[in-house]
């Protein structure tokens, strides 16, 4: 929000539409899926007031995670009104919670009185069991924060996004208004939220800037990768190469040098040997380096502006390399990994 005013992009034709990506940190005590230091991927939408734009933002974020292929996702939403329907609310929350300060964990008793809609998010047992008899938001919400959140249950219902309305689902911070929504993954323990967004109409002026409308969500990177471990998702590491040139002479070097740069622009993973050493220890890198192919620069080949292509993924010896001209190294090599994969 800050690089928004500093770049005086509320000037800009709206909305601003807006991402961002990087390391995090945390104050609060670790715990699983919950680290110190971690990654957040976030999207942000400037400058659009209406339900359409908080039904959009959660459909990206649907979408962002089904396209990653997870299954078993739960999106919960609610609204947290705004600061004119807020003040009743909070008093009825603390008429309810007055006489059960005792059994609150030491947390909400010190948010009784600096932001009672806290307690409902507690995840205690006795805060969590007391939350479900407190009063509903919805009993305290003006027309409009009700026709608002009204819409964009509408707008998802109309796109085919199954949701559950979660009244204890708050925000802990007072720029946030109407809508707020998580998506869950409940293998994941306590912290099962691997995604969470809301509306944050107050934020732009509180930090300095024009009275901006905004809504955005942030997605825990590491949540979301301990959730496609659980599912199988995670993409298999391939720790091979595609080709490794050998060069047993120094004449051969930059020939072997070259190519290799050439093979890389195409496409092709390939490496040589950095320390020209014997053609035994430079076979043995190209096995280390679990290789698929060998080009071996030898100077008989060449003299004949040949190499030779050594397939090592066969155990068939005797017919396991060919030799190939150097002019055709590339599109031979091309058609051979991809035949490979």
């Amino acid at each position: 929000m800050r690089a928004f005013i500093e770049h005086k992009m509320y000037a800009e034709p709206d909305p601003a539409k807006l991402f961002y990506i990087g390391p995090m940190f945390r104050y609060d005590r670790p715990q699983a899926g919950r680290q110190r230091q971690f990654h957040q991927f976030g999207v942000e939408l400037l400058g659009a007031p209406g339900p359409n734009a908080d039904a959009e933002i959660i459909l990206l974020a649907v979408q962002i995670l089904q396209k990653l292929g997870l299954k078993d996702l739960q999106l919960k939403i609610n609204t947290v009104g705004c600061p004119e329907c807020r003040p009743a609310y909070r008093q009825k929350l603390q008429d309810y919670y007055r006489p059960h300060l005792e059994e609150l964990c030491e947390d909400c008793r010190s948010r009784f009185d600096r932001n009672p809609m806290r307690i409902l998010d507690c995840k205690n047992e006795k805060c969590h069991a007391l939350a479900a008899g407190a009063p509903k938001l919805a009993e305290c919400l003006d027309e409009g924060c009700k026709e608002h959140f009204a819409r964009v249950q509408e707008l998802l219902t109309a796109s085919g996004v199954d949701f559950v309305i979660d009244p204890t689902l708050v925000r802990g911070l007072d720029y946030y208004t109407r809508t707020a929504f998580e998506i869950q993954y409940t293998p994941l323990g306590a912290q099962s939220a691997v995604l969470g967004g809301g509306r944050y109409d107050g934020l732009v002026e509180e930090v300095g800037g024009p009275a901006t409308p905004g809504i955005g969500f942030a997605m825990g990177m590491e949540r979301v990768i301990l959730a496609l471990e659980s599912q199988n998702l995670l993409p298999v590491s391939d720790d091979t190469i595609d080709v490794f040139a050998v060069a047993p002479k120094p004449e051969a070097a930059v020939l072997a040098f070259t190519t290799v740069e050439k093979l890389r622009e195409a496409g092709i993973c390939a490496a040589y040997d950095y320390q020209q050493r014997s053609m035994k220890a430079q076979m043995k890198a190209a096995n280390r380096l679990n290789a698929k192919f060998v080009l071996i620069f030898g100077e008989d080949e060449l003299s004949r502006n040949m190499v030779t292509l050594r397939d090592m993924t066969t155990e068939d010896k005797d017919n396991n390399q060919q030799e190939i001209p150097i002019a055709e190294i590339i599109t031979i090599l091309k058609t051979e990994v991809q035949k490979n994969e």
